[in-house]
């Protein structure tokens, strides 16, 4: 049976590729199941949606944004619906486990429903003017078409976070999901569709970064752009956008830290560590793949996180009980594969895991063991760069002082963790971690929709998504009414 075809969706109409050039999606637990066939898009396909949007942008900004907010709740409400559906399919495109994938979709619900609630908070605000009968005020408005370009963790999360907030307040949009996942990005707009959304506000065009992702970025319609992916991508991005003077978020690359002192909750901290390091396989940003211990209980907690990492279910993410997946494609495996063997030649102790899964059902797919590294320096490279496996290194300090420095040590600032009974050092961690996110006695990873998220340094370039994305999606404009029917000029009329 041949496999599902996906078109482009350009203006409300799918479209192949003006090439005719497509691509496979296959699951990585096993690629013998191709998950549907995909339009490989060119510049050309790229002009053509942002036309689309363009067009529709025209009624879009006019519709009231209270409305533009109604048809998200629905899109909320439909996604609720078909949760289970979607998250089958998400897990087919990219491996995660069915309890994770049903997370990501549930993400993108409580964003829906979040940002519905903005359409009615897009406030600007009153200023008294230094002139008589001169009324002053602030007001957002939308930017045009935006282009996005997301990653593949979270094929349905991270789009959310950018088309919802970009939505409400008035833009349209052209995404480029990553080619790993464009699935799970077609049913996230096809619900938008079903809860009334015109055509042409969103728009989709699927295929690689240099023939797609490049041609949008540089498109000299396309206002802004919001990116999500490595650091070395992005800082590309960035570079191409700054040639237009166009607005770049990006949402990159960690290297997070989880500190534990000698007074923590070792279980605790060791479920944390667990599910930091081993959730989605290690394909988080956010991911832990640094565990810092004090030299008191250090042997302890690695001998036990040694032994609950041998017990980890690795496998196909649609079977029961299965708790770590397969990486994505053969890329990833490669890519952890070349630092376990750096961290050996490093010195680093290889404790458990560091190769691939290859036999009986394993062979069908991509999969990688769950990683654990000792005897690991802050100057190792497997210490400071970032892995985007199931890859962790357990680092020793003497005092919090000094695991504050090794956390900050590195180039990346995403997420922070700290396990302690000690409220003093905990206040402290919140001041001096140089990351966007710090959690107490939690893990690295599981952010809110309603709190900012993104990091400092090579992380990030100062945007944030969640709470704050709004301030991306819209430019100030300042509006002076005079109704003194006369002439006034500001700090010459007032200077006396």
């Amino acid at each position: 049976m041949p496999p599902k075809t996906y078109q482009n969706l350009i203006g409300g109409e799918h479209r192949p590729a003006r090439s005719g050039k497509t691509f496979l999606n296959l699951n990585p637990a096993d690629h013998a199941d191709i998950v549907g066939e995909f339009a490989a898009s060119g510049p050309e396909d790229v002009d053509a949606a942002v036309a689309a949007a363009k067009k529709a942008f025209a009624a879009w900004r006019m519709t009231p944004a209270p409305k533009r907010a109604e048809i998200l709740y629905r899109t909320g409400q439909l996604l609720q619906e078909r949760k289970e559906q979607y998250a089958r399919d998400m897990t087919r495109e990219m491996g995660k486990v069915l309890a994770e994938t049903r997370g990501d979709v549930q993400e993108a619900i409580d964003e829906a429903f979040y940002v519905a609630g903005e359409g009615r908070r897009l406030f600007g605000k009153t200023t008294p003017s230094e002139l008589q009968n001169k009324f002053a005020m602030s007001i957002r408005m939308p930017l045009g078409v935006v282009g996005m370009i997301t990653p593949w963790n979270f094929p349905m999360a991270i789009p959310s976070w950018k088309l919802f907030p970009a939505l409400v307040a008035g833009n349209t949009c052209v995404i480029k999901p990553a080619e790993d996942t464009p699935l799970s990005t077609f049913n996230l707009v096809q619900t938008m569709i079903d809860a009334g959304l015109p055509p042409g506000v969103v728009n989709i065009v699927t295929g690689y970064g240099p023939d797609a992702g490049a041609p949008l970025v540089e498109h000299r319609d396309v206002r802004a752009v919001s990116f999500t992916g490595s650091s070395e991508i992005g800082s590309l991005v960035a570079q191409r956008a700054a040639a237009n003077f166009k607005p770049v978020s990006l949402e990159m690359g960690g290297k997070n830290a989880q500190i534990v002192l000698d007074d923590a909750n070792l279980d605790l901290a060791l479920d944390g560590a667990l599910w930091g390091a081993f959730g989605t396989t290690g394909q988080r940003c956010t991911a832990t793949s640094r565990i810092l211990v004090q030299q008191g209980i250090a042997k302890q907690f690695t001998e036990l996180l040694v032994e609950r990492a041998r017990k980890l279910k690795v496998g196909n993410g649609l079977l029961d009980g299965v708790e770590v997946g397969p990486q994505v494609n053969a890329q990833q495996i490669e890519t952890s594969k070349s630092y376990v063997g750096i961290a050996k030649a490093e010195g680093a102790q290889l404790l458990f895991g560091g190769q691939p899964l290859t036999d009986g059902d394993f062979g069908k797919g991509t999969f990688f063991a769950p990683t654990v590294f000792a005897g690991v320096g802050p100057e190792m490279r497997i210490a400071r760069e970032e892995v985007f496996g199931p890859v962790v290194s357990v680092l020793q300090f003497e005092t919090f002082e000094q695991a504050v420095q090794i956390a900050n040590s590195i180039d990346y600032g995403l997420s922070t963790a700290l396990y302690t009974r000690d409220v003093n050092r905990a206040f402290a961690a919140i001041r001096d971690l140089e990351a966007g996110i710090t959690y107490i006695n939690a893990p690295t990873i599981g952010a809110e929709v309603h709190l900012p998220f993104g990091g400092v340094k090579h992380t990030g370039n100062g945007h944030r998504e969640g709470s704050e994305a709004i301030d991306f999606f819209t430019t100030w404009k300042a509006v002076y009414v005079d109704y003194s029917d006369k002439l006034q000029r500001a700090q010459i009329d007032n200077a006396e």
